[in-house]
């Protein structure tokens, strides 16, 4: 199993880029980062500044979308990164929520997504690709390696990550939903012809080490308010009485509203309607051993790298455990096994 951490890039940049090359240094493989440009920073040009500062590390976004930005530009942007840093780049992508609700937009259809996917991983590995009437490649471009991992949800987007993503990214670590998400994407794999173990599997969640759970659930609780977004848009379309799991729609029943601009923090003041349980299940709180049994779950299910978000107050006491305890012993176990 990889190990990555999800930033986001505020202000001071150099904070990002410190704890990024802290990451490395713990043995993360992957730095992501939001990719809001209205509430954060401009991540592209953090990313270059990650790479530049880091020798092994794999960058992205978490997650881009079609909608705010040019799909030839997205892939320029990554083409240009592997040229200079090598091939240390990753495009996670979804179909909009941040970064276009902010501007009152709306998330970009299913076709819309597939296609987009096409356009981006096709430049972005220097290869040609038809594009509005045209055919395009970058001419400067020579051996760029681009993976596009699709974050998902509901059942139409897993279907359609089964169906061109190199891999699924799913934002909670709830054993449960992340059994029931994986199966309809190795489903649609290989009801499209693609050998579904060579889909890359990302459950992303906060994670917090720590023995004061009222505190490490504070601090996390802004989590399933994010979660709660993208149900309420499942909801709205599928019901409560579908093939989404009921665990992942009740809780949001209290929700009432949501502000953008406390998105991702840990003070958010408007998740009051997430209860303990959904934190705790959403998330990966407590000692190191608490952690490192939740993460034998989600690799046993088929899980290939877990992302852990830093929005809290204790971002390298985590990171250092993680580096020490946690990652050596998902790979200890890991050598054993085979």
């Amino acid at each position: 199993m990889d190990f990555g951490v999800v930033l986001q890039t505020n202000p001071p940049a150099s904070r990002t880029v410190q704890l990024s090359a802290l990451a490395e240094a713990h043995g993360f493989s992957h730095v992501w980062t939001f990719d809001s440009h209205l509430l954060w920073e401009e991540p592209y040009v953090v990313h270059s500044a990650i790479l530049n500062a880091t020798k092994r590390i794999t960058v992205g976004p978490f997650v881009t979308n079609p909608a705010t930005r040019d799909w030839t530009v997205t892939a320029s942007v990554f083409a240009t990164l592997n040229e200079m840093y090598g091939n240390r780049t990753i495009c996670g992508i979804g179909r909009g929520d941040s970064a276009v609700r902010v501007t009152n937009g709306k998330p970009v259809t299913m076709r819309e997504l597939r296609e987009s996917i096409h356009v981006i991983r096709e430049l972005g590995n220097s290869r040609p690709v038809e594009y509005k009437g045209a055919t395009l490649q970058f001419p400067w471009s020579r051996g760029s390696e681009l993976d596009v991992w699709v974050a998902a949800y509901g059942p139409m987007a897993l279907k359609l990550t089964g169906e061109v993503g190199d891999g699924f990214i799913l934002q909670l670590a709830d054993v449960d939903i992340a059994a029931w998400m994986i199966k309809v994407v190795r489903d649609a794999a290989e009801a499209a012809g693609r050998d579904p173990d060579s889909i890359a599997f990302c459950v992303a969640a906060p994670m917090y080490i720590g023995d004061d759970w009222e505190h490490m659930r504070e601090q996390c609780r802004w989590f399933g308010g994010m979660v709660g977004n993208h149900v309420a848009d499942i909801v709205s379309k599928y019901g409560t009485e579908g093939d989404v799991p009921q665990a992942l729609t009740d809780y949001i029943a209290g929700r009432t509203g949501y502000d953008y601009n406390s998105h991702g923090k840990s003070d958010n003041d408007h998740v009051d309607f997430v209860p303990d349980e959904i934190v705790d299940r959403f998330c990966l709180l407590g000692t190191a051993e608490d952690h490192i049994a939740k993460l034998e779950q989600l690799r046993a299910l088929g899980v290939t790298q877990f992302a852990g978000y830093l929005q809290h107050d204790n971002k390298e006491e985590t990171m250092r455990v993680y580096g020490e305890s946690v990652i050596p012993a998902l790979s200890e176990h890991i050598t054993a096994k085979s």
